[in-house]
């Protein structure tokens, strides 16, 4: 019995070939754009993660006690490489590099901007988070005196690849160290705090700055692959009790805010694609119902119980949702593998999206769970536009039907 009114519910369902079409089309566009905005928006969500995790932090970092809050030089980690290998050992962490940094001024002929001395090993740099991707243009070889600047401050010191540039701080005896510069290389990280302030040396050269032993640190960083970020931290704290242990959400919080203004916006986005869905099936069920309203009231007539024609509704209703949902999923597909392998060019708008930290490319995620929850919604959907006419039968008088319809 539900073979064949499964079988009678496919036919009637693309009786009308080109209603049908028309609402597949309808169902598959709107679910497609909606997985493929979805996407872009967790993959620049994912990409801004990985790019701030890759130049700075890292997925847990250690500083010294006060140097977060007062940012001072005299709050540096001492034997830092032993420290270093010593973390290295952990399991669960990938790689672990030290930096050394310090605030100060940086100015040229005609422009001056606050800046900060980062000092750092190149090699450990690309290991940790593949330092090259992040070169804008020159070289990535300091060479003697050279350096890496980061790209808005490039821009607001109006200074090129080849451009001096003296770098003026307090070192550790609290004496005033000056040292001319040459750019090396520009580099745009999108990191906001590193674009528009950082200045990178070579880590040894930075301490002789600083007039501090080589060995220390500022920062520790770590690359961690375990997915209890939280143990391993309580681990490191123990491991190093006169040390601040932060992970990555701790240090960028407004990256967890981000992610709760885009999960909003997706809610939004989705609810509305919803409603269209629903009132799409709706008013094809409901004219498709009218059409063959008379067909209705002889099967009740004649004793044909109201839940079959209840089921032979729904899977109408279920048939066409999921045609446009397999529809919608190849089309969110392809957008989303497109994204994904060349990006969102959106290079007119470069200035702008960099200064809020973001790339101009724009790369998208694949995740199974856009392509779930797309399904149960249009289930639900489904289910619920065929509420209106299911009521409009139930009320039918089966005698009136026949009688108008002659």
């Amino acid at each position: 019995m539900f073979k064949t009114i499964l079988e009678v519910a496919y036919k009637n369902a693309f009786l009308r070939k080109s209603r049908a079409i028309l609402l597949i089309l309808m169902i598959g566009l709107s679910m497609g754009i909606m997985v493929g905005l979805e996407g872009l928006y967790n993959g620049m969500y994912v990409h801004m993660i990985d790019k701030s995790m890759r130049s700075d932090s890292g997925e847990i970092a250690l500083y010294a006690k006060q140097y977060r809050l007062e940012n001072d030089i005299k709050y540096r980690i001492e034997n830092s490489e032993i420290k270093v290998e010593r973390l290295a050992k952990l399991s669960g962490v990938d790689f672990v590099l030290r930096r050394l940094q310090v605030e100060g001024l940086a100015q040229t002929a005609t422009k001056s901007n606050p800046a900060k001395v980062i000092g750092i090993d190149l090699k450990d740099e690309e290991k940790f988070g593949k330092f090259s991707d992040f070169l804008k243009s020159g070289e990535l070889n300091f060479g003697k005196n050279g350096i890496f600047v980061g790209s808005e401050l490039a821009k607001n010191l109006k200074i090129k690849i080849g451009s001096k540039v003296i770098f003026t701080t307090q070192d550790s005896n609290l004496e005033i160290a000056s040292v001319a510069l040459r750019v090396k290389a520009i580099i745009q990280t999108s990191n906001i705090g590193l674009d528009e302030r950082g200045i990178y040396l070579p880590r040894e050269r930075a301490a002789a700055l600083m007039a501090v032993d080589p060995n220390s640190a500022t920062q520790i960083a770590i690359r961690s692959d375990s997915e209890e970020i939280a143990l391993l931290q309580e681990q490191i704290k123990g491991l190093f009790p006169n040390l601040e242990v932060y992970t990555f959400m701790e240090l960028y919080p407004q990256l967890k805010q981000m992610q709760s203004m885009m999960d909003i916006f997706n809610a939004i986005t989705f609810t509305i694609v919803m409603i269209v869905v629903f009132i799409g099936i709706l008013g094809v069920m409901y004219v498709s119902i009218l059409d063959r309203i008379r067909e209705f009231g002889i099967l009740l007539s004649i004793g044909y119980a109201y839940r079959y024609i209840r089921i032979q509704i729904i899977s109408e209703a279920f048939f066409l949702g999921f045609a446009g949902y397999l529809l919608g999923s190849l089309i969110g597909f392809l957008l989303l593998s497109y994204m994904k392998i060349y990006g969102l060019d959106l290079s007119m708008f470069a200035e702008g999206m960099e200064s809020f930290g973001m790339s101009s490319t724009l790369y998208a995620t694949i995740e199974s769970t856009y392509f779930i929850s797309t399904f149960f919604a249009i289930v639900i959907a489904s289910v619920l536009s065929v509420i209106p006419p299911l009521r409009k039968i139930k009320k039918l008088n089966p005698v009136e039907v026949i009688r108008d319809a002659g």
